[in-house]
């Protein structure tokens, strides 16, 4: 990844863990990594371990930020998902997934928020 689009995925993380805090998730880990894909952002909520998903755009010329998590990501994001959750012994959990949109475009940049996005067992 470039500089320029790492800075811009840097700075949609930063405000996306801000959004959620205030909307009472406590961030748990930032860009996970494992063989089989990364996940931007691991939270918790009274409900469940979420797995969020942050779509960074300048201008939504190239689509909404929330078009681009297609079947092909949602299954690596599953995969991700499922490794984080082995390795961490959170079976008994309820899973989420959600994705945060943030188009920078506008000031202050806007933060669209996609709760339950997808499911665990779709696809």
């Amino acid at each position: 990844m470039g500089d320029g689009r790492k800075s811009l995925g840097k700075a949609g993380e930063d405000l996306a863990e801000r959004y959620l805090k205030r909307q009472g998730y406590a961030v748990v880990e930032r860009n996970y990594r494992c063989p089989l894909g990364e996940i931007d952002l691991i939270a918790v909520n009274k409900q469940a371990v979420v797995f969020v998903e942050v779509k960074t755009r300048r201008v939504d010329t190239s689509g909404a930020p929330l078009e681009s998590v297609n079947a092909i990501k949602q299954r690596r994001l599953k995969r991700a998902a499922l490794h984080y959750l082995n390795k961490h012994r959170l079976h008994d959990r309820d899973v989420q997934f959600d994705v945060v949109g943030i188009s920078l475009g506008s000031n202050p940049p806007s933060v669209r928020h996609v709760r339950h996005a997808f499911d665990f067992s779709e696809g």
